[in-house]
């Protein structure tokens, strides 16, 4: 229950208080990510200076794919773009139940999302923003 009241405070933070709410004008990167089975949709912009991710931001969608993406970019805001692609393949090993606890660790308050593989209605929601990252990086 415990783990439950933590992943819900989470959600309900970054929410409520989304740190990555904007528009970037000059973003080097843009990428549309759909989540298929339930329609939501996001547009996760990344501004970088060579191989760093100087900022981010995402547009609308639910509010799971919201707080899992907010996440996600205060983790890898700072980062290579390399780490970035490495935390989001933990992410979504996490999800599947594939990583180790080490690694899941390693993700700090994204691993408070771990337990969302319960909840299959909600998977793709928490893994859009993560997957969206993947995509729109994987050629970059």
């Amino acid at each position: 229950m415990e783990n439950r009241n933590f992943y819900n405070e989470i959600l309900t933070e970054h929410n409520m208080h989304p740190d990555f709410k904007h528009d970037i004008e000059d973003a080097d990167i843009v990428l549309d990510g759909i989540n298929p089975s339930c329609g939501d949709e996001i547009q996760l912009k990344l501004k970088t200076d060579g191989d760093i991710i100087t900022d981010g931001a995402v547009g609308d969608g639910c509010a799971i794919s919201q707080a899992s993406t907010d996440i996600m970019l205060g983790m890898i805001i700072g980062q290579s773009k390399e780490k970035a692609l490495e935390y989001a393949d933990i992410f979504m090993r996490m999800i599947r139940g594939e990583a180790s606890d080490e690694e899941i660790d390693s993700l700090e308050e994204a691993s408070a999302l771990r337990d969302i593989s319960h909840m299959p209605a909600r998977v793709k929601c928490a893994m859009l923003g993560w997957r969206t990252l993947s995509e729109a990086l994987k050629d970059k």
